[in-house]
């Protein structure tokens, strides 16, 4: 007994012991690991930028170093090995005697997004142990310093988002272990090294955005580690040709974007030699003939662009394997026979090419189809219902500027995914689908210049998201408004109604609902873009296909249509219709409206004084109508509205003296016989002669239309770029050439009376 009480005793004392050893180890403070020279080194570098308070806190001396924020030392020797200031605003250049070269062992060196200036030091070649070096997003100039071949361990290199210039840094193609090399978004003009085969360990090469020119770089494709490789954006020409690519089946390549080069010639069949492919984007070039039939090897494909090319011929089956198709702006004439459902793919437009004949009634085989753009072809009948196999999917369904006939198909009760839906263009006719009353997420519709005869769809107002909505050139009827029965649109920035026969009144609240045109939210876009392609399958792609909302309007005068819309811009046009009574008051609030057109119809009564608090308005038309009473003059205060037509009516009283009304043409006041003050406006030299004073004819068949395209001309804050130009054309006498020189394939015309 007594044995065992001295064994748990000192069994006791034994843990006791343990317990207070390991406690005061846990205790003690941490070994200091910094070398002097190290931390005074780093110290030094710290006070070469004029704002050294955007360094770390942890940065002093009475702190080990190798705990400071942004700074890893070795375990053993205390040389600091890697040092990151990502996001630190530095703010100046680096000097070629920067301290931060006596960092001899550093192996990882990133200064990404400090607002570094000036070049890149050639001091910079002495830290020859370094592995990976992050320059990128900067205001780096200038050339990459010779002495960067130095870095023979290098294994990742970031210079991009700078503006460096000059060669391609030659001796890069000597770097055997360098893994990564990004070089885009720059100023390189150069060509390539003949000879690239050395870097065998290269798995992501971008040097897209620079201006590298020269031939296809045969050599960098016999690299069998590469994944991902980007030349788009420069100036690259001729032929691609992959036969010396190895056909090993340790090639890993995934993502090819040569995008917006000029290479030209065949697709070359060798390149299905990449059988891992993901990504093949070959878009913006002057590739020609056909689509090479070994693509079908590409098994793994899931984004192919061969959009903005000059390819022809029959577009293979085998493609609607892939989940994304981009073939627009081709001259493609026809389609090889699909003979299976497919549910692979999700993408497909082939707008801007040559197809013709009835609507592909095998499109409706694909019954996850998310996108559809078929405009701009010469596609003639009717548009199958068949289509509602897939409408679940469809977020995007665009058939614009066709010969498609009949009617709509209403066919949209479960589409509550879908966005967008352009028919405009064609000759389709009887109802507006009222299905489309299910699909919340809608943003854009436009039906113009078709034949639909139905009455104002009210229902459209209660849609949350709606931000277009055209209607014009058609054949609608009735009043735009219902009593005891809210307008809504909310949500609405452009409604173009134009060119129908509306009629009745609107109440001094119509406009009340439309908040979105009374003030701005923030949005990362400046454009109203799709959404449909920001999917699952596009995330681990270096880059997002771009796609806008477009519509066509009639903007001081002359027919637009618009390929981009900005978010910020917000347009009514009601021109052309029956619409009497006074303009209501509720317009007025709408202060975010740059384009008001309500020319061509019977408002009565005087213009509202309020319209002065549309302080954006770039675009006023009120002509042909019935108003009387003055001018405001508050309107001459309007510093941006460089358009305005007060023409046709009987209106009296002196023009507002304001800058933007003495710049404006005779004719934008003509027949009004008691309006004053146009002495000086019409002695203006160029001015327009005497118009007839019959309402405008609007005819399809006799039109001329100058198709301006917005991603040109661009519409921007506060004035519209290009219209300047838009304008001398249209009003100097000058149009008709213009439109000879250059008129496109199915022109329309827009004489409007002044």
């Amino acid at each position: 007994m007594m044995v065992g009480n001295h064994c748990y005793c000192f069994s006791s004392i034994i843990t006791i012991f343990v317990s207070i050893a390991i406690h005061s180890t846990l205790a003690s403070p941490r070994l200091h690991f910094c070398r002097h020279d190290q931390r005074d080194a780093l110290l030094e570098f710290m006070h070469e930028f004029p704002i050294d308070k955007s360094f770390p806190s942890s940065w002093n001396k009475s702190s080990d170093c190798c705990f400071w924020e942004g700074v890893e030392c070795h375990n053993k020797s205390g040389q600091v090995i890697s040092l990151d200031l990502s996001d630190k605003y530095l703010n100046g250049s680096m000097k070629t005697n920067s301290s931060i070269f006596k960092l001899q062992y550093l192996g990882d060196l990133s200064l990404t997004n400090c607002n570094l200036q000036g070049e890149i030091p050639s001091s910079l070649g002495n830290l020859s142990r370094l592995k990976y070096l992050d320059l990128r997003s900067n205001n780096l100039v200038g050339e990459v310093p010779a002495s960067m071949g130095h870095l023979t361990e290098l294994e990742g290199l970031s210079l991009e988002k700078n503006s460096l210039s000059g060669s391609f840094p030659s001796s890069l193609a000597n770097f055997t272990k360098l893994t990564r090399v990004f070089l885009n978004s720059n100023n390189f003009t150069s060509t390539l090294p003949s000879d690239m085969s050395g870097l065998h360990n290269l798995e992501w090469f971008d040097i897209s955005e620079n201006s590298f020119f020269g031939p296809f770089p045969k050599s960098l494709f016999t690299i069998s580690s590469l994944i991902i490789v980007s030349l788009e954006k420069n100036q690259f020409t001729g032929p691609i040709d992959f036969e010396n690519a190895t056909s090993s089946p340790l090639f890993k390549l995934e993502d090819l974007v040569l995008a917006s080069n000029k290479f030209d010639g065949l697709i070359p069949e060798s390149i299905s030699k990449f059988l891992n492919l993901q990504d093949l984007d070959l878009s913006r070039n002057s590739f020609s003939g056909p689509i090479p039939r070994s693509i079908s090897k590409l098994d793994d494909l899931r984004h192919l662009d061969f959009a903005k090319n000059k390819l022809e011929g029959e577009v293979p089956s085998c493609l609607w394997n892939f989940p994304t198709v981009m073939l627009s702006h081709n001259f493609f004439s026809s389609f090889e026979n699909v003979s299976q459902e497919s549910t692979d793919i999700h993408r497909l437009d082939l707008n801007s090419n040559s197809l013709r004949g009835p609507f592909p009634d095998w499109v409706c085989k694909f019954s996850r189809l998310e996108y559809l753009d078929l405009s701009n072809n010469l596609f003639s009948g009717s548009i199958p219902s068949c289509l509602s196999r897939f409408t679940y999917f469809l977020m995007e369904l665009t058939l614009g500027n066709n010969n498609f006939s009949g009617t709509l198909p209403d066919i949209f009760g479960d589409a509550t995914r879908l966005e967008s839906l352009d028919v405009s263009r064609n000759r389709l006719e009887g109802n507006f689908p009222k299905s489309l009353i299910h699909c919340k997420a809608l943003k854009h519709v436009n039906v113009g210049s078709n034949k639909f005869k139905d009455k104002f769809p009210h229902w459209l107002g209660s849609l949350p998201s709606l931000h277009v909505l055209s209607l014009r050139c058609n054949k609608f009827f009735g009043p735009l408004y219902r009593r005891h029965m809210s307008s809504g649109f909310k949500s609405l920035r452009v409604m173009d109604i134009s060119h129908n026969d509306f009629t009745g009144t609107l109440p001094p609240h119509y406009f009340s609902s439309w908040h979105e045109m009374t003030t701005l939210t923030e949005e990362y876009n400046q454009y109203m873009e799709s959404h449909s392609f920001f999917d699952a399958y596009f995330d681990s792609f270096p880059f997002v296909p771009e796609n806008y909302e477009s519509v066509e309007m009639v903007i001081k005068g002359v027919e637009m249509s618009f390929e981009r819309i900005r978010k910020d811009f917000r347009a009514i046009d009601f021109s052309k219709n029956r619409i009497h009574g006074k303009i209501p008051e509720s317009l007025c609030s709408l202060k975010e409206l740059l384009v008001l057109n309500l020319s061509g119809n019977a408002f009565t009564g005087v213009i509202p004084r309020s319209l002065a608090k549309l302080t954006k308005l770039e675009t006023l038309d009120l002509s042909c109508n019935k108003l009387s009473g003055e001018i405001p003059q508050d309107l001459g205060k309007l510093s941006f509205l460089s358009y305005m037509n007060f023409s046709h009516n009987h209106l009296q009283g002196s023009v507002p003296r304001g800058t933007q009304f003495q710049s404006q043409n005779c004719s934008s006041f003509m027949d009004n016989p008691e309006l004053l003050g146009l002495e000086d406006i019409c002695r203006k030299p160029n001015v327009l002669g005497p118009t007839s004073h019959q309402p405008e004819e609007v005819s399809e068949s006799e039109e001329p239309m100058f198709n301006w395209v917005a991603a040109a001309i661009a519409y921007g804050p506060g004035v519209f770029c290009g219209f300047v130009i838009g304008y001398y054309i249209f009003t100097s006498g000058y149009h008709e050439w213009f439109a000879e020189r250059f008129g496109r394939r199915k022109i329309r015309v827009v004489t409007s009376v002044r």
